[in-house]
């Protein structure tokens, strides 16, 4: 499996790891050996999927309309419940992945969360449309779709750690890049199969009046997923665990990860009130049994180091230089999927309030169009977006790019806002696609990076989990209140929420350090060396 990274070679005599990692191999960042490559189609498939399930809902909810509900629109709650559910797996998801991924390590976990994809992908396909009654069948696709999340937001931490574990410094971001740039096309790939599939049931659906085939469309566009998914399963449960990780977790020799072994026992027994002596004796079989290959031990030994991890990430973010940086992750990612679901969760009811829809034609005909208008906002803002990050994030750094993305999209977003009702058709379009544009050439891609390079190997899936949590977080409120919040106060009134969200976004920003060519593991060990030699002073002055 694709572990071959400038990370795990032998640096040249005279030369540090660090700049032996920096200089690379002269080529350009973007440029992929065929190990990353490897290792981009085995951890992009779960964005792909991200973005290929969690958008596909909209027209699978507008296709379910018109065969449960007659055109006529399925209830507010209801309709948030759907969108939101595997958002609120989400949640759930990226907390245990990334908590477990730390300690039980990334080879034990990966792909679990992938099956759970797969085991909901195809409970949701099965939703029985024809023996229930209307909202039971909605809400049967909304609990399938919780658990669908619980996957998606695993896949977060998971994919995010495991990259960073492989990566050299000069190409970590552009490796995230890439791989977050997967949900661009799960997106893409969501609306040309739409468009595909809509037109192969245009004779029954259209010629010969049949709409209620429209439930064979939805069901198929949805079980398409299953094929990449099947396709890197096997990969990613045989997957061996990266060099890095298993420095940081066995407590090699290297001296940073001695360094790390004992402060974190100091801090875990001196520096967090309330810890028992039953507490510190845990602790120490935990230190003793450093050794151990993750995912081998007996149950007592896991609960130990559970326990022991745990405590260890509390004394790290126990220190406000380490607590304001999750709290930035967290905050940044809060506010930007407030706005960014917000929208895309919601782009049929956007397309539709300024007449993209169409006010007439048959039932296929209005489907199509939709589906048109997806797509071409996808192909404008959503790829390209991203793979202007993939280029120039090495160049500019993740903080330049994630305020002036915040920035824009507030920008955007204001005159979307100010000038719905009037806006032509051609106007909307170039706005939106330019919105979807700078929150992929900017905080929707670098949220997502932060977390994984910002933060040391220990604690990395955990810290990235966590964030990740209060990005679903936002977009959960955004599923759950737009349409109400739509029909009370008006789209326009939204849409100028959104835009504060994403000012408030850009000053959270202003929390984070730039983090190009940072090594957080390296930044640890200092950190660790400096507290050793100020506890020596205090030691001998005493």
């Amino acid at each position: 499996m694709p572990q071959g990274n400038i990370r795990d070679q032998a640096p040249a005599p005279g030369r540090t790891l660090e700049e032996y990692e920096l200089e690379g191999d002269g080529r350009p960042p973007y440029l992929l050996t065929m190990a990353e490559f490897k290792l981009l189609g085995v951890a992009g498939v779960g964005f792909f999927l991200d973005a290929y399930d969690l958008f596909i809902i909209n027209p699978v909810l507008t296709m379910l309309q018109y065969r449960l509900y007659g055109a006529n629109t399925i209830p507010a709650g209801l309709h948030g419940f759907a969108n939101a559910g595997a958002n609120i797996g989400s949640v759930i998801g990226q907390f245990t992945f990334g908590y477990l991924a730390d300690t039980l390590g990334r080879s034990a976990i990966y792909g679990k969360e992938l099956m759970l994809i797969i085991f909901a992908t195809i409970m949701c396909i099965t939703t029985p449309t024809g023996s229930l009654s209307p909202n039971s069948c909605i809400i049967y696709l909304g609990v399938f779709r919780i658990i669908l999340g619980i996957g998606v937001g695993g896949d977060y931490p998971m994919s995010a750690s495991v990259t960073s574990d492989r990566s050299n410094l000069r190409k970590r971001g552009t490796l995230l890049a890439y791989i977050f740039a997967m949900q661009g096309w799960g997106s893409f790939v969501g609306a040309l199969v739409t468009i595909v599939v809509l037109s192969c049931y245009k004779h029954v659906m259209n010629d010969e009046g049949e709409t209620s085939k429209v439930d064979g469309v939805w069901r198929i566009v949805v079980g398409l997923s299953l094929i990449p998914a099947f396709g890197t399963l096997y990969q990613r449960l045989t997957m061996q665990e990266s060099k890095r990780f298993t420095e940081a977790k066995q407590m090699t020799d290297r001296t940073p990860e001695r360094d790390l072994e004992n402060e974190m026992y100091v801090m875990n027994t001196e520096g967090i009130s309330g810890s028992s002596s039953n507490n510190k004796e845990k602790n120490r079989v935990h230190v003793s049994s450093a050794n151990v290959q993750p995912g081998s031990e007996a149950p007592d030994t896991i609960a130990t180091k559970k326990e022991a991890q745990f405590g260890e990430f509390i004394a790290y973010f126990s220190e406000w230089r380490h607590a304001k940086i999750l709290i930035g992750t967290c905050t940044c990612w809060f506010f930007l999927d407030l706005a960014f679901y917000g929208i895309n969760l919601n782009q049929n009811v956007v397309l539709t309030q300024i007449g993209f829809a169409g006010k007439t034609g048959t039932d296929w005909e209005k489907l199509f169009k939709v589906s048109t208008g997806n797509i071409i906002v996808t192909a404008l803002g959503f790829v390209p977006g991203y793979y202007v990050t993939v280029l120039l994030i090495e160049k500019l750094g993740r903080k330049w790019i994630q305020i002036q993305g915040f920035l824009l999209e507030a920008l955007f977003l204001g005159i979307l806002a100010g000038n719905f009702n009037t806006l032509s058709h051609a106007a909307f379009i170039v706005n939106f696609a330019l919105l979807q544009f700078f929150f992929n050439f900017g905080a929707n891609t670098t949220s997502y990076c932060y977390p994984a390079e910002v933060f040391p190997t220990r604690f990395r899936a955990f810290a990235h989990g966590i964030s990740a949590a209060c990005g679903k977080a936002g977009a959960i409120i955004s599923a759950l209140a737009f349409n109400s919040l739509s029909e009370t106060l008006g789209t326009p009134a939204v849409l100028w929420i959104f835009f504060g969200c994403c000012i408030a976004g850009a000053c959270c920003s202003l929390l984070l350090p730039e983090v190009k060519d940072r090594d957080p593991d390296l930044v640890l060990a200092e950190e660790i060396r400096e507290a050793r030699e100020k506890r020596q002073v205090v030691r001998g002055v005493s």
